[in-house]
């Protein structure tokens, strides 16, 4: 049997178990190093202006035409960054981004809450690491 290219350890010893994230993922593979993705659809318009979910789901929809044009998917993802103008906003994100992952293995991550993004009508930005298959 192969190694696994991507391995979750979810509950490290004399860790607290996670809810939602793994703990350390890891992998072997090319690296794919996704800029941070900001709600705005294919013509630059902003998704959802004020709308948390609106702009979650078009930023996850974002990372995953990232992920394909680099040759993988969500889950190729060992590596989340969260930046939220306001973390009262983390379960709504939270949800969209469960539409996108395998919820039995999630990444790794972390959310930061920041005073402002790019522009003062952007609610969030995620970046990502994936590996990929070695070519």
């Amino acid at each position: 049997m192969p190694t696994p290219r991507i391995t979750h350890l979810a509950e490290p010893a004399g860790v607290q178990p996670s809810s939602g994230y793994t703990h350390v993922v890891v992998a072997r593979g090319r690296l794919a190093a996704i800029a941070g993705q900001m709600a705005f659809d294919a013509d630059g318009e902003l998704v959802g202006p004020g709308d948390p979910e609106a702009q979650a789901r078009q930023v996850f929809t974002n990372m995953g035409r990232c992920l394909a044009a680099a040759g993988g998917s969500f889950d190729d993802v060992v590596k989340l960054t969260w930046f939220v103008t306001d973390v009262a906003f983390v379960p709504t994100v939270l949800a969209v981004r469960d539409e996108f992952i395998d919820t039995s293995r999630p990444p790794a991550s972390t959310v930061v809450q920041v005073v402002a993004l790019y522009r003062p009508d952007l609610l969030l930005e995620v970046d990502a690491l994936a590996l990929l298959e070695e070519a």
